[in-house]
């Protein structure tokens, strides 16, 4: 049942005015993603514009990402307390502050704290703008709405990394940050018009800050203990601490939810066996959509040397099927039973992810875009699918809540991906650097030759004689490292696969019983 605000603006507007204030919600999602995915190729400028490491830098995406997980749980009470347009009016000028900060920082602390406010501000936004669609789409339409949500959440990540790379090369790192504020700015100014006001009267509703600061705290301490565990080491006492403390604040949090009149969280919507499943898988959808974002012009630019604007490029072909792949898998989502379609996609990501582990320094552009792209079709097949799945069960009066349990889950799944990713890589490369320098001996003649072989380019090069073999032991090492480093985002790929084709398995409890007869089938059917 749609609320009087929206019934005075379907009169004023039309029809139509679904899709006006679908696009103005749109927009801020597509805001929140070109930040989230264009600052992926600036890394290594802006490590080396401050001098600092991966243990510093990588904060730039996980602060981001755990900022926007926790601040989606203050979705519902905003909305609730001061109504759409100023919840995503407020949400936006946030973001825009801190892309602003951003850009300007003087340090790496303050760039970061920039991007806590980013990711504050995009973690309203993107549950309130799934809620605003299901509220005036009807139901029968509420797959071709989905459809239409992938369809602008898809849009940023195609363009983001390319323009990211265009502003490197042509500007500098500042404009990264930057580039996300125009569109913001419209959107507000679109706001204004089409999103609609508050309805609430009488004092504002109560809100779970206890329940908040649980879930702040169990986030921030898990993934910084996650971050500093293999640098410092996994038993140390501090990362000891922070794993307590993320185990029993996250212990408490649960307790303290499940007990409370007005949780931050409504937990008992993942009593209900189909949202659970969802959302298990909706967390390995977002593993793979955001590691993917990561892990992609990492290995073509660690490994193959790309730029970033050519890095950039390389994600466009997927970006254009999965555009043109949405809408379809939306339609087909209201037509077909829902575990069929996010089988089709788990397993097709899944299978790029094997064509993947075939990649190395000398892979054709082309033929990475062309795996990218079948990756592409299997995410836009599970996304809007996914979340009709999700909450096609709930209550009404849970929608609000579930979309952002839901919305939650697949962000968390994007932290945890990237995190385990890099956590991957740095130990297996570690490992294959290990085992191939081990190799390295003065028994090896083909590591003799190779010796021998950098020492003359050296020296052609006109090296000081006494300065070549330590410049050819560098060269060979470097040549150990790139190795290493290609064999370990195979492994990283192969992981990635298996996790995807482990969730086949849970997606099959999805089925409906043989014995129901759903809404969608007796449709199909002509059934009365």
């Amino acid at each position: 049942m749609r609320s009087p605000a929206i019934e005075a603006l379907f009169a004023r507007f039309g029809p139509r005015y679904r899709y006006y204030v679908s696009f103005t919600a749109m927009l801020g999602t597509v805001a929140m993603v070109l930040a989230a995915t264009m600052i992926n190729v600036a890394i290594p400028v802006i490590m080396g514009a401050f001098g600092v490491g991966q243990d510093q830098v990588h904060w730039l995406s996980t602060g981001f990402i755990a900022a926007m997980t926790v601040s989606m749980l203050l979705n519902d009470w905003c909305v609730r307390s001061f109504g759409a347009k100023a919840t995503y009016i407020g949400a936006m000028t946030v973001f825009a502050i801190g892309a602003i900060m951003g850009g300007l920082s003087p340090t790496i602390d303050i760039m970061i704290f920039s991007r806590l406010l980013q990711g504050a501000g995009a973690g309203i936004v993107q549950p309130l703008t799934m809620v605003l669609m299901f509220q005036v789409f009807p139901v029968e339409q509420r797959g071709t709405a989905m459809g239409l949500f992938g369809l602008g959440v898809v849009v940023a990540p195609t363009v983001g990394p390319v323009l990211g790379g265009v502003l490197l090369d042509v500007f500098n790192w500042h404009y990264v940050f930057f580039m996300a504020v125009p569109v913001a700015v419209v959107g507000m100014f679109l706001a204004l018009v089409f999103m609609p006001g508050n309805e609430r009267k009488g004092p504002l509703p109560s809100f779970d800050w206890t329940g908040l600061i649980l879930v702040g705290i169990a986030i921030s301490a898990f993934f910084t203990g996650l971050s500093s565990g293999q640098r410092e080491g996994w038993q140390t006492f501090s990362v000891s601490i922070l794993t307590s403390a993320a185990i029993i604040s996250g212990v408490a949090f649960v307790v303290w939810e499940l007990r409370i009149k007005d949780p931050i969280m409504e937990l008992r919507v993942f009593f209900n066996k189909k949202f659970a499943i969802a959302a298990i898988v909706g967390m390995v959808l977002g593993a793979g959509l955001f590691g993917s974002i990561y892990i992609i012009p990492l290995f073509v630019q660690t490994i193959q040397g790309y730029s970033p604007t050519r890095s950039g490029l390389l994600m466009v072909p997927g970006g254009i099927i999965m555009m043109m792949s949405f809408p379809i898998a939306g339609r087909l989502s209201d037509r077909l039973p829902h575990y069929q379609m996010i089988l089709f996609g788990m397993l097709v990501y899944g299978f790029s992810s094997v064509l993947m582990m075939q990649a190395h320094t000398d892979t054709p552009f082309w033929v990475f875009a062309a795996w990218i792209m079948i990756g592409r079709v299997g995410l836009a097949s599970v996304m809007p699918t996914l979340t009709v799945a999700a909450v096609s069960t709930l209550k009404p009066e849970q929608l609000s809540q579930g979309s952002g349990a839901i919305n939650f889950t697949r962000q968390l799944g994007g932290a945890l991906g990237i995190n385990l990713i890099a956590l991957g890589l740095e130990q297996r490369t570690a490992f294959f650097m290990d085992a191939f320098t081990g190799l390295q001996t003065p028994d090896n003649s083909t590591a003799r030759h190779l010796m021998t072989q950098m020492a003359h380019m050296l020296s052609q090069l006109g090296w000081p004689y006494e300065l070549t073999p330590a410049g050819a032991l560098y060269l060979v090492g470097r040549g150990i490292h790139a190795q290493a480093s290609m064999m370990a985002f195979r492994d990283i790929f192969l992981f990635v696969a298996l996790v995807y084709f482990a969730m086949l398995i849970p997606v099959l409890l999805l089925r409906e019983k043989p014995t129901q007869t759903s809404p969608r089938a007796r449709l199909r059917t002509g059934a009365r």
